[in-house]
């Protein structure tokens, strides 16, 4: 059986009950990190089978991939989240800092609601990728020098420059120019190697 045929076998009755249940393909993604006071950087929770092979990405079990906690694959849709957890509490940590706000610690949490229709073609006009993010710090602060209690207002400066500075949430929020190219090499004909490609901006 070649791969095509195995990965046709694999989604095959995925995408059929996707067709008579189509909230079957709704899903809410989610990724969490936590903070502490010993530094300015923000620890993800990847699980305690995936801490060894945090770099490998695979298929989602909902497009047809192996269990994660087996396999040890992410899926990128839970990597984009990781990303701006990861970013997100490091922007927030150093941004406390400057403004001297103890932050003893913290959990951030990113969710996104994404529709598996779309990505899997089973319909076409189900959006591809993650639709809604909601990212959410939830934090426990000391007293700041003086003995002076965090307030409202330094709640709401952190708030607000942690969004203003944090490059992945800015990345997502600006919508980037993007270029896509996929470049390949074909079987030599007469000695001579081919050369296929395509590309665009979008």
């Amino acid at each position: 059986m070649t791969q095509a045929q195995s990965l046709r076998e694999q989604q095959a009755p995925i995408k059929s009950s996707y067709r008579d249940t189509p909230n079957a393909a709704l899903i809410t993604l989610k990724s969490t990190g936590s903070l502490d006071s010993s530094s300015i950087t923000c620890k993800l929770d990847t699980g305690s089978a995936l801490k060894s092979a945090a770099k490998v990405a695979g298929l989602h079990p909902k497009a047809g991939g192996p269990d994660p906690e087996l396999s040890g694959e992410l899926c990128s849709g839970n990597m984009l989240l990781d990303a701006l957890v990861a970013c997100s509490g490091v922007t927030l940590k150093a941004v406390a800092t400057a403004l001297g706000i103890p932050i003893e610690s913290g959990t951030v949490t990113a969710e996104g609601d994404m529709d598996f229709k779309g990505t899997l073609g089973v319909d076409k006009t189900a959006p591809v990728g993650i639709t809604d993010i909601r990212l959410a710090f939830d934090l426990q602060f000391g007293l700041k020098e003086g003995g002076e209690q965090v307030t409202d207002d330094d709640v709401e400066k952190l708030g607000k420059l942690t969004e203003r500075y944090c490059v992945v949430l800015q990345t997502l929020v600006r919508k980037p120019s993007l270029a896509v190219r996929v470049l390949g090499k074909g079987k030599e004909e007469n000695g001579i190697e081919r050369q296929v490609g395509w590309g665009r901006k979008i």
